[in-house]
């Protein structure tokens, strides 16, 4: 990158959202969810959410430009990545072989991430894919200290497990967005 950025934000109403409260579709106003599966739910849509807005408005160059050298993490590759992991964790829950990689060797999910609008394309459907197909994976369990899998892992460590995955991942997704074209906000 040869030059830095402005920083900038959309919203008019807090200099410090990404948008205003008006247009933000992670709903925050009102009561929260009821029970510990719906609030865990509830989390990790609003974590999705959060993804997809860091990435909208970028073209297939900027959603694969990497942040600093030698690191090969772009907003492209989370995208990526995040597919892969959710691909990942539906192993857990059962004993036979694991579903092969989508992306191919460690780190592939990154390295792969290049900037074509077809590879962007593809990256957004595997990940809509894989996150419908382990959230009706994991809905045969609505007791979330259900034990599963090789590793008698509670269906909760998993939910949990993906907020935290989606949560670090975001605030990547802060900084690169900012990297890229400036734009700040939560």
């Amino acid at each position: 990158m040869t030059e830095e950025p402005a920083r900038w934000t959309r919203a008019t109403v807090f200099p410090d959202m990404w948008v205003d409260p008006a247009d933000d579709p992670r709903d925050t106003e009102g009561p929260g969810p009821e029970g510990e599966l719906a609030t865990l739910q509830d989390f990790l849509t609003s974590y999705r959410h959060t993804l997809r807005m860091k990435c909208d408005g970028l073209d297939a160059e900027q959603l694969a430009r990497r942040s600093v050298p030698p690191s090969t993490m772009s907003l492209l590759g989370l995208v990526r990545h995040l597919a892969e992991v959710e691909r990942d964790w539906r192993n857990w829950l059962g004993e036979g072989d694991p579903a092969p990689k989508l992306y191919g060797e460690r780190d592939a999910d990154f390295l792969g991430a290049v900037a074509d609008p077809a590879e962007v394309a593809s990256a957004f459907t595997d990940l809509r894919r894989e996150q419908t197909a382990t959230d009706t994976a994991l809905s045969a369990y609505p007791d979330l200290s259900t034990r599963v899998g090789t590793d008698n892992i509670a269906i909760r460590e998993l939910l949990v497990h993906r907020i935290d995955e989606y949560a670090r991942h975001c605030g990547h997704a802060d900084l690169l967005r900012e990297c890229v074209d400036g734009r700040v906000g939560q």
